[in-house]
């Protein structure tokens, strides 16, 4: 038996662990790195003439792209998959960006999405004078309903002090944030007024904020953001992405509040059918980033989020799991909310109090796959997984 065998290598700092082991020389390191990482990217809808030419280039640097049949003869337009090393793409932009048909702009897309799969860690300014770091450890969010309608604690903490109460057990447990919502969601439900909202979440954002706790709420209205952000709120979870309610942008960009921006095709674009997945996603949360950046929210205090069960089938839920890592192109932190979901009780044939396992399977194939928020109601069950999870998922032995 010799040991002969495969390696997997998703990023320089593994590439690097791979190098130095072997023995290589410092110099022959810095110069391997590029050519140790293989990318895959999907660019969208380019012209045939473009698709022609990244093709070309990129075949001369010693990569592959695919594209349709119909750019041979330079008809419509194509999707193209790019296939090479770091040092492939290094050197398709420096050419790219020489190039016309508006491959200049998308040389510097490209370069984009290269820097954000290798950027790990950063920190979000709260208010308040707080800092929130991400990417060291995946941070767990603790859901706290305040509604009597919520799929799965409903009406348990409608009472203030029982609310509060639980949000300390929480945090004892291990939670990085409190997530505080008034409203809920699902899909049978009815959206409670802002007046309503404000009524039950208030009282109890006044008291969290006398704790060491960062609490979030969870809504996608301006002037509930407004108020709770002035009683001591950090951040804000907009299920709408900023599509609901469009005053919001605004607020958060006064407060410089981080924002939590959802996919969500439950309440907006309902039955719209996906064409592509991912790409679809993709497209519309970056349309939820311009809106918050063009209103004067930085792009460094956005987090994104694939809004599982909002508008998406169980296969399609079991689909962004697993392609999460995707959604690192973006640049921003991912927050997954996976926990005790229906597309769980359909894949195991379950009702919400028995989908505790179901649910911390997903925390952990979330956070292999590049979650960095994990929000759940098991905050001392999903903290232990969290836990380990990063443990294995930082090893580089």
């Amino acid at each position: 038996m010799n040991g002969h065998h495969a390696v997997f290598i998703s990023n320089r700092d593994e590439a690097r662990g791979f190098l130095e082991k072997i023995g290589a020389s410092p110099p022959g390191i810095e110069y391997m790195l590029p050519k140790a990482v293989f990318r895959c990217l999907k660019l969208k809808d380019i012209p045939s003439r473009a698709a022609n030419l990244i093709k070309q280039e990129m075949l001369a640097k010693g990569g592959e792209a695919a594209v349709a049949k119909n750019v041979a003869v330079g008809e419509g337009s194509s999707d193209v998959l790019l296939l090479g090393t770091l040092r492939q793409y290094q050197l398709l932009i420096e050419k790219l960006k020489l190039q016309p048909f508006g491959l200049r702009a998308l040389a510097e897309e490209i370069e984009n999405i290269l820097l954000a799969l290798e950027n790990k860690s950063g920190n979000l300014k709260l208010p308040h004078g707080r800092v929130l770091e991400f990417g060291q450890k995946t941070l767990i969010m603790g859901i706290l309903n305040v509604t009597p309608d919520s799929f799965t604690d409903g009406g348990r903490y409608l009472n203030t002090d029982a609310a509060v109460a639980h949000a300390l057990e929480m945090k004892a447990e291990g939670a990085d944030i409190i997530d505080v919502g008034g409203a809920s969601s699902r899909p049978d439900s009815t959206m409670a007024a802002a007046e309503e909202e404000l009524k039950r979440i208030l009282p109890v954002i006044k008291k969290l904020a006398q704790e060491d706790i960062i609490i979030s709420v969870d809504t996608f209205r301006a002037e509930v953001a407004r108020q709770v952000l002035a009683e001591g709120a950090h951040i804000i979870n907009d299920i709408g992405g900023l599509q609901l309610d469009h005053e919001l942008a605004g607020v958060l960009a006064e407060w410089q509040s981080p924002a939590v921006l959802m996919h969500n095709r439950l309440q907006l674009n309902q039955g719209q059918p996906y064409f592509d997945l991912i790409a679809d996603i993709i497209a519309e949360l970056s349309n939820s980033i311009d809106t918050a950046v063009a209103a004067g929210l930085p792009l460094e205090q956005i987090i994104i989020d694939p809004g599982l069960g909002f508008g998406k089938s169980v296969a399609e839920n079991r689909l962004l799991i697993k392609n999460l890592q995707d959604f690192k192109s973006l640049g921003r932190p991912i927050l997954l909310g996976a926990s005790r979901k229906a597309f769980i009780g359909r894949t195991l044939g379950l009702e919400v109090e028995e989908r505790l396992e179901g649910s911390l399977a997903a925390v952990a194939l979330g956070i292999m796959n590049g979650a960095d928020i994990v929000r759940v109601h098991d905050v001392k069950q999903s903290k232990r997984v969290a836990q380990m999870t990063d443990a294995v998922r930082n090893e580089y032995g």
